[in-house]
């Protein structure tokens, strides 16, 4: 299955609960880290939950 990369862009400081959740879902949680993940639809649901936090690098 295809990969995808994901960046935290944004802080989840002043955000609500289950953004925060969502976040640590993804593995993120710190500014600029990236993560590799497969590209299912569950991923790509919760970037599009977080427009504001994170951005797809490459895939």
């Amino acid at each position: 299955m295809a990969k995808i990369k994901i960046k935290q862009i944004g802080s989840p400081i002043r955000r609500p609960a289950d953004q925060k959740k969502i976040l640590i879902g993804l593995g993120l949680g710190k500014m600029h880290r990236v993560v590799e993940l497969e590209d299912t639809a569950e991923v790509r649901g919760a970037i599009k939950k977080l427009p504001h936090m994170v951005e797809v690098v490459e895939g």
